[in-house]
């Protein structure tokens, strides 16, 4: 990526979250002359801002993930902090973002420690650009996917807890399931001195290439479904949120990336080559073969 193409999409990302913010803002509940969905929003960035310089200082990607994980935190609590008398429903979404930040940074962080470093950022973490940009899309990235639950804990009204808040729910639990256990699959299968080298098929990995990011997608759907009642006017559009995940894990990072990965390390292995064959990128298929 060019300096002016990673300037650009800087850009970019920052006036889709302009965007974002507008919309969720839509009945807020306000402070200082701006609703709080849009100080949520400016926190998130500065946050991310601020942790760029500091990771640039010292060429370190090792903090991104915590980072991430810890804005979301932040985000919510800072939401439910401002937001008029919230109830039941406002703090049961808080809860799943919570639940779901502290369980994915933890791993992330953990992992990277493991390793010593993250590879996706050896080329990018000396490219000031470049770098700034990925750190900027973390913004975006935890704005977008989280705009739906901001703006639920936000929002004046107070909804009823009905079949929706069910259905959130339980397409959240099975989601966050789904990738707690393929992550520790995955996990495990990697501690294995003998499988140094080797891919995963076992579990839901033998279901599925990316089983954990299909989880990803689903909690995410589950916490929508949960918001959608609270949401009035514009803030409808922070229901995007699961498309928002779908489009950045399938499309741009996440699954083009490490399926690339694969296809150079293992692109000449028959075995490997007839596991794609029978194996669906995302959802996991039910059916053993």
């Amino acid at each position: 990526m060019s300096t002016k193409t990673a300037l650009a999409s800087t850009l970019g990302a920052i006036l889709l979250g302009v965007g974002i913010a507008v919309a969720g803002g839509d009945g807020s509940v306000e402070t200082s002359g701006l609703p709080v969905f849009a100080w949520a929003a400016i926190a998130i960035f500065a946050v991310q801002w601020i942790a760029f310089l500091v990771a640039w200082s010292i060429h370190s990607e090792r903090f991104f993930d915590l980072v991430g994980s810890l804005t979301y935190l932040g985000a919510v609590g800072f939401c439910l902090a401002l937001a008029e008398s919230p109830g039941f429903h406002s703090c049961l979404v808080a809860a799943m973002v919570a639940i779901w930040a502290v369980r994915l940074g933890t791993f992330l962080a953990r992992r990277v420690h493991a390793n010593g470093s993250d590879s996706r950022f050896d080329a990018m973490k000396y490219r000031f650009a470049w770098f700034l940009f990925t750190w900027t899309t973390q913004g975006l990235w935890v704005l977008a996917t989280a705009g739906a639950a901001l703006a639920a804990i936000t929002q004046t009204g107070r909804p009823v807890v009905g079949p929706l808040t069910l259905l959130g729910v339980s397409l959240w639990v099975v989601g966050f399931g789904l990738e707690v256990v393929a992550d520790e699959q995955k996990r495990r299968f990697r501690a294995e001195p003998d499988n140094r080298g080797r891919f995963i098929t076992i579990g839901l990995w033998g279901r599925s290439r990316h089983p954990n990011y299909a989880g990803e997608i689903l909690l995410w759907c589950g916490i929508a479904v949960l918001a959608a009642p609270a949401l009035t006017g514009w803030s409808h559009l922070t229901l995007l949120s699961p498309v928002f995940v779908w489009l950045l894990l399938t499309r741009v990072s996440g699954v083009p990336l490490l399926e690339a990965a694969a296809d150079r390390k293992w692109g000449d292995h028959a075995d490997y080559l007839a596991y794609k064959a029978r194996t669906p990128v995302l959802w996991p298929r039910l059916s053993r073969r």
